[in-house]
């Protein structure tokens, strides 16, 4: 097993790890804000971890950039949209409580 070989399955183990740990835990808590939260390493981490393990098989080159890129965008965009979705949350859940 080469050190190149190691290294991308590290990258690939860490990223599995995270999105595996995202999921157990949205199994485990209750609420939409703490399901939301445990959401947030899934796009931000494993993601990102899973396409610089592609991009470091890949070698370098025009593949590798696109992959990254691709990893880059997943890790804004989901960190973006747990806040759009926990600010829609909070003010259903803040309305809910003012009717009546």
């Amino acid at each position: 097993m080469t050190p190149h070989h190691v290294v991308v399955l590290v990258l690939l183990w860490a990223g599995v790890a995270c999105m595996l740990l995202s999921a157990a835990a949205l199994v485990r808590l209750r609420g939409t804000l703490m399901r939301l939260h445990a959401l947030a390493p899934a796009p931000v981490a494993g993601v990102p971890l899973i396409a610089a393990a592609v991009a470091v098989d890949q070698g370098a080159g025009r593949a590798a950039v696109k992959t990254l890129f691709i990893g880059l965008l997943f890790a804004l965009g989901g960190t973006v949209t747990a806040i759009a979705v926990g600010r829609a949350a909070r003010q259903a859940e803040h309305e809910g409580r003012s009717r009546p």
